[in-house]
């Protein structure tokens, strides 16, 4: 089996600064499996990106996601990160909500939830059977060409 994930480097190094606004980046690297100068250039880039702050308390560096801000990629620019972070990171202390985002937008798209039932077919009356030639059965246009 190959050695593929679902995210890259830079989604899990977001999913553990928003498991623990408090960690070390070298704790990241550790947990993600990279080096830590390459934490600290996703660091970098999601400051650049506007989707984290750093902040100084005392010796500590405290990360801030910006929840509210929207993913980058054309396919899924309609979700924030925050829909993304509910979703797969591990809240610290049990269950949490997530504070910068407003209620209204902290459901999971998910657009076959949202989308209305289809409302079921009348069944069809049984059609008579075909009555018995003496030719080829005749040949549904839309088959032409097929073998199953």
């Amino acid at each position: 089996m190959g050695d593929w994930t679902f995210f890259s480097n830079h989604g899990h190094v977001l999913v553990c600064l928003a498991a623990n606004r408090e960690v070390r980046l070298r704790d990241v690297a550790t947990e993600v499996g990279i080096t830590e100068r390459a934490v600290q250039k996703i660091v970098r880039d999601f400051q650049d990106a506007g989707i984290v702050s750093v902040s100084k308390q005392g010796r500590c560096n405290r990360y801030r996601i910006n929840k509210r801000k929207a993913l980058r990629h054309n396919l899924v620019s309609h979700c924030t990160v925050g829909k993304l972070l509910s979703l797969v990171a591990k809240p610290v202390g049990g269950s949490r909500k997530i504070e910068d985002e407003p209620e209204e937008t902290q459901r999971v798209f998910n657009p076959v939830v949202n989308e209305p039932k289809p409302e079921p077919k009348p069944e069809a009356e049984p059609e008579a059977p075909p009555e018995p030639s003496s030719g080829p059965a005749p040949v549904d246009p839309r088959q032409q060409g097929r073998l199953f």
